[in-house]
């Protein structure tokens, strides 16, 4: 699994393979998680997920920039969906990606979240 940090327009770049999508998407519906994410020295790759749970409104995505990770954390019926996409996309046999976006009366993310783009395991855009 790969995380990238875009320090201009703050959204976070999500790469990983068909399990590790499929295993993240187990830990966002059950609200409890934590993945290591491959770093480089100099680049903007964080070092991992934190899944939790809360009581909502909404799945907040966030930074957390003194741990350098990526914390998701929300009620279950919104968990429940992301992690929807997120099967969706591990399992998708085309290549592809998922953006995850906030906008004023978004039905499952909070207010404050940040942009979230998830890769197909089978890259680029999809064939048809």
């Amino acid at each position: 699994m790969r995380l990238v940090r875009d320090p201009v327009y703050g959204e976070v770049d999500l790469t990983a393979s068909a399990g590790e999508l499929s295993r993240l998407a187990d830990a966002v519906a059950a609200g409890e998680g934590w993945f290591n994410s491959t770093t480089s020295p100099g680049s903007n790759a964080l070092t991992g997920i934190e899944v939790g749970g809360t009581s909502g409104p909404g799945v907040l995505i966030r930074l957390d920039l003194e741990r350098q990770i990526l914390v998701i954390s929300g009620d279950s019926a919104s968990r429940a969906v992301l992690a929807d996409n997120l099967y969706g996309m591990a399992s998708a046999e085309e290549g592809g990606h998922l953006h995850v976006d906030y906008f004023p009366g978004h039905f499952y993310l909070a207010e404050g979240s940040l942009p979230l783009v998830v890769n197909s395991p089978h890259g680029g855009m999809p064939a048809r």
